[in-house]
């Protein structure tokens, strides 16, 4: 018999997918998760007025000194009485998996009405060091603030191998700093599965509970691609994971809550012909199923979704084949959606992609990748039709900020 090192790495890679199917299966304790509702978001409470939303302002958010590429930004609307109204974090470095790859921040300073200097609050050594084990790649942070007022970051991270043996890490607000310093102890790789935790990922925003805790969108990539809900109580804790979809092609679910115990998982479609997949809870996220694909055209790209009040927003790109043109839609029951806002409509080539979106100051605001080059950012107020006849605001633009007011 001819030793055949090829039939090896195939049966190998087989038993791994197996191995890691089972273990999502037997990760999901929808008894640990506990039922809680989902938070009433503040804004656009009870049916809106007909209008329309306008961009008061826009520009690109500062990158760190001397780093060419940018991706993944992900927003976090800060309580009413800190200094800055948001907290936009992304991946920064010479191009996506680099080894040189770092977390990077900015806050949007209320008084100055500009975005800071951006600041380096995670690189893939300091975490390694202090987790015990070496990392290669860090990518999509998620950000989340918790119950006391403390931020939680979630980072992905991998060792040998692409994203698809990536680890989460779970990241909290160093003890004794405020907010505006941005600085994070690493606290774990969240347990997932046994078989090391591999194959998880996050990249969208989380759903805050009306108990203080959230859910943390997930998904498996190892093969087969399943979304899954992370449960953490107010204190940050680790509760139970639940599957979302039964469907093994879809991935980076995006929530959105259509009553405290009826949402909707909106994901990314890996298909040729994507749309933009639906699944749905009736049961405060304890159990989930499928539900007929939307009408909207996906390219195999991230999006992001919002529920503000009564008024249901994703942001996506609206092609099959393309990320050039970035689409604001709404919806009033999360099933039926019509175009909102073309936030860009670019030329052949050009990547408008990775869309986060965050409610702060009565505004919506927008941020995404433009061009794997830099976070562009919009802030978009709601005018009703019966206002149009008065002036819309606009943002100062200081010369720092790369930002322009919208007319």
């Amino acid at each position: 018999m001819f030793f055949n090192p090829g039939f090896l790495l195939r049966a190998g890679g087989a038993l791994i997918l197996l191995a890691a199917a089972w273990s999502l299966e037997t990760a999901q304790r929808p008894a640990t998760m506990g039922a809680a509702a989902a938070a009433r978001a503040p804004g656009l409470v009870g049916d809106p007025a007909p209008g329309h939303w306008v961009p008061v302002a826009r520009g690109t958010i500062p990158m760190p000194v001397g780093v060419p590429s940018a991706h993944a930004s992900a927003l976090v609307a800060m309580p009413a009485g800190d200094p800055a109204a948001l907290t936009a974090f992304w991946f920064a470095g010479d191009r996506e998996s680099a080894p040189n790859v770092q977390i990077a921040a900015s806050r949007f300073d209320r008084a100055r009405q500009a975005w800071g200097p951006a600041q380096i609050v995670l690189n893939r050594h300091a975490a390694g060091a202090h987790l015990g084990f070496g990392l290669r790649r860090l990518g999509n942070p998620v950000a989340w603030i918790d119950a006391h007022g403390r931020m939680h970051l979630f980072v992905v991270a991998t060792g040998w191998g692409g994203w698809a043996a990536s680890r989460v890490l779970h990241l909290q607000q160093a003890a004794g700093s405020s907010a505006s310093e941005l600085q994070f102890e690493p606290l774990r790789v969240l347990p997932l599965s046994w078989l090391w935790n591999l194959s998880y990922l996050v990249r969208t925003a989380p759903l805050p509970l009306a108990d203080g805790g959230m859910v943390l969108p997930a998904y498996f990539e190892l093969g087969l691609k399943i979304p899954v809900a992370l449960r953490f109580d107010g204190d940050g804790q680790f509760m139970g994971m639940v599957r979302i979809s039964r469907r093994t092609d879809v991935l980076q679910p995006a929530l959105l809550t259509t009553s405290p115990t009826d949402w909707l998982a909106l994901m990314r479609d890996t298909r040729p012909d994507g749309k933009i997949r639906v699944s749905q809870t009736h049961d405060a996220g304890q159990s989930w199923q499928d539900a007929p694909d939307l009408p909207l055209d996906n390219p195999d790209a991230g999006i992001a979704t919002l529920s503000v009040g009564d008024q249901h927003l994703l942001a996506f790109n609206p092609s099959t084949s393309s990320r050039q043109s970035l689409r604001l839609a709404a919806s009033g029951d999360g099933t039926h959606w019509t175009t909102a806002r073309d936030l860009e409509t670019g030329a052949p080539g050009q990547e408008f992609s990775y869309p986060a979106l965050a409610w702060t100051d009565q505004d919506l605001w927008v941020s995404y990748t433009d061009q794997r080059k830099s976070i562009a950012w919009q802030r978009l107020h709601w005018l009703a039709d019966a206002a149009q006849g008065a002036p819309v605001r606009t943002q100062p633009a200081p010369a720092s900020d790369a930002s322009k007011a919208v007319p």
